[in-house]
């Protein structure tokens, strides 16, 4: 936080230099944000009824595994052949992901007009941490703590790795350049499926 505000300090001309640059971040370990087990997604799902704007944010993050910043600007321009178009804003990706039958429910039960599939309660786009702040308030009305967005990009990457999807697959999806980090996000997930066909087979 401090290295952005000297950043912008910089920028308009409040100091004559970054005392930031060049200093290393720390390395944070850990596991991120947190993953939504099927009971937060069951809990959230009976706070926001099918229709309501944050059911279809949900679902955008549920059944395409994207970025807030990716989210924000999905509208049904993008919608190509039963598909949404996404060129990721972090890795200039570009994706084809097929919409899932829930997801499709809820964009046509859309009624706004407006270029994006979520605006603002005045109508506007959303600005990427606005988004994030509205979405983690929807939650927390849900009984959900310390539930993220990006919490959902990890839970979709789970549901595909539990559906038996490949590495490949599943980057396929989310867009992920490096197949590791699909692999942290889906380890547990593997894990128990791996688990449970080795008992099988040793029965």
């Amino acid at each position: 936080m401090i290295r952005l505000l000297m950043r912008l300090a910089l920028e308009m001309g409040w100091r004559p230099d970054n005392p930031t640059f060049g200093i290393k971040l720390m390395r944070q370990k850990g596991q991120g944000f947190a993953d939504w087990s099927e009971k937060d997604i069951a809990k959230f799902e009976k706070r926001w009824p099918s229709g309501s704007k944050q059911r279809r944010a949900m679902c955008l993050a549920l059944y395409t595994g994207q970025r807030r910043g990716d989210l924000v600007h999905m509208g049904r321009q993008h919608i190509r052949k039963g598909a949404i178009e996404v060129r990721q804003q972090k890795t200039g990706a570009r994706l084809l992901i097929p919409i899932h039958p829930k997801l499709d429910a809820e964009l046509k039960a859309n009624s706004n007009k407006h270029l994006t599939f979520l605006v603002t309660e005045w109508g506007a786009a959303f600005s990427v941490a606005g988004f994030g702040n509205w979405f983690s308030d929807a939650a927390r009305k849900a009984g959900l703590e310390n539930r993220s967005l990006h919490g959902l990009r990890k839970s979709a990457a789970r549901r595909l790795a539990e559906a038996g999807c490949s590495l490949k697959q599943i980057a396929a999806i989310t867009g992920h350049v490096s197949l590791r980090e699909v692999e942290r996000y889906t380890a547990a997930a593997d894990q128990e499926r791996l688990a449970r066909e080795a008992m099988k087979r040793l029965r």
